[in-house]
């Protein structure tokens, strides 16, 4: 059976697009609160745990350790743009470890960001690994690698120390096993392993809540999370949601987007744990679902569901400014 149209995309009174995709909503004990369309199978969440994977920097001490700045701490969890603060914030990471931008394996790309991007090209200037969004993640494993005493040769292998304790930390959260069989490489490099999404709605409800995890874990998550509530601009970056919405709702919302059209949250005072995936892998499609989610599960104040109504139906305008349409979420998402 087809998962559901969830978003449909507008132009004038017609819909000219649709989404099909599935998500759930799952609390800490991993009792589903909601869902919609095949929430069982597995998909790879990319990204969106980040957070996660830097769990181990933080609880082994190796943060602080290298004395890293909890601004440093958001950068790496971060798909930052490539702006200025975020290069520079990770090529301060990378000295506090004794290494420079040679150390990163993520590879290049120009900045997401499109005027960090363009000041770049004007410059005459050509990225290089610390522009790419994943950069601020490596350069947390590199710092965990020089605190623990590993060798950061080969630091995005699968079996390197680092990985394996990223590994790990997942799978506790999730509750789930992460072998061979569901591993793959992503964009960076680095291991990816594909979870259902009611597993992942779960370890993101255990990531915000807290709860069924050793003290040192669980004070992990409630640092990275104030940290990334103090400098949300360096999860991501200017006028990206995960930013915005994190800026508005501040330790209310843990907000991150995964790549190929997932998109996770979690809510930590109501202990409940989003993930979403559209099937085409729409970034807007994603990111109208998960918002139109955290609009229907997160209290909000009458001015904040203003504000964030933007982000639950944004609307789309043409190349002179007027309104041609919209994104909006449909009744399968309650």
């Amino acid at each position: 059976m087809a998962n559901p149209i969830v978003v449909e995309v507008t132009r004038g009174a017609l819909v000219e697009s649709t989404h099909r995709g599935a998500g759930a909503v799952v609390d800490a004990q991993g009792r589903v609160a909601f869902a919609f369309g095949d929430v069982g199978s597995a998909v790879f969440p990319r990204s969106a745990v980040k957070a996660f994977q830097a769990l181990p920097l933080v609880e082994s001490g190796a943060a602080d350790k290298l004395g890293l700045t909890d601004a440093e701490i958001a950068l790496a969890c971060a798909s930052h743009g490539g702006e200025a603060e975020h290069v520079a914030g990770v090529e301060t990471m990378l000295a506090k470890a004794g290494l420079d931008a040679r150390a990163l394996a993520c590879g290049v790309h120009w900045p997401l960001n499109g005027k960090a991007a363009r000041a770049l090209a004007r410059a005459g200037d050509s990225p290089t690994a610390l522009h790419n969004n994943c950069s601020g993640k490596h350069a947390g494993f590199l710092c965990l690698c020089r605190a623990s005493g590993w060798s950061v040769e080969g630091y995005v292998a699968a079996d390197h120390p680092a990985q394996l304790a990223a590994r790990a930390a997942i799978a506790e959260l999730a509750g789930a096993p992460l072998g061979a069989d569901v591993c793959a490489v992503d964009g960076c490099s680095i291991p990816t392993y594909a979870l259902s999404l009611e597993k992942l709605a779960l370890a993101f409800a255990r990531f915000g809540a807290g709860e069924g995890l050793a003290p040192a874990r669980a004070a992990a998550t409630r640092r990275i999370r104030a940290a990334v509530a103090a400098h949300p601009v360096m999860i991501a970056g200017e006028g990206r949601f995960d930013t915005e919405a994190m800026t508005l709702f501040g330790e209310r919302l843990f907000v991150k987007a995964g790549a190929e059209g997932v998109h996770c949250a979690a809510l930590p005072g109501l202990g409940l744990g989003l993930a979403v995936k559209a099937d085409d892998g729409a970034a807007r499609a994603a990111q109208a679902t998960i918002a139109a989610l955290i609009a229907r599960f997160l209290p909000m104040s009458e001015a904040e569901r203003d504000h964030f109504a933007e982000y639950v139906a944004p609307r789309i305008a043409n190349c002179n400014g007027l309104e041609v349409g919209g994104i909006r979420p449909t009744a399968a998402l309650g």
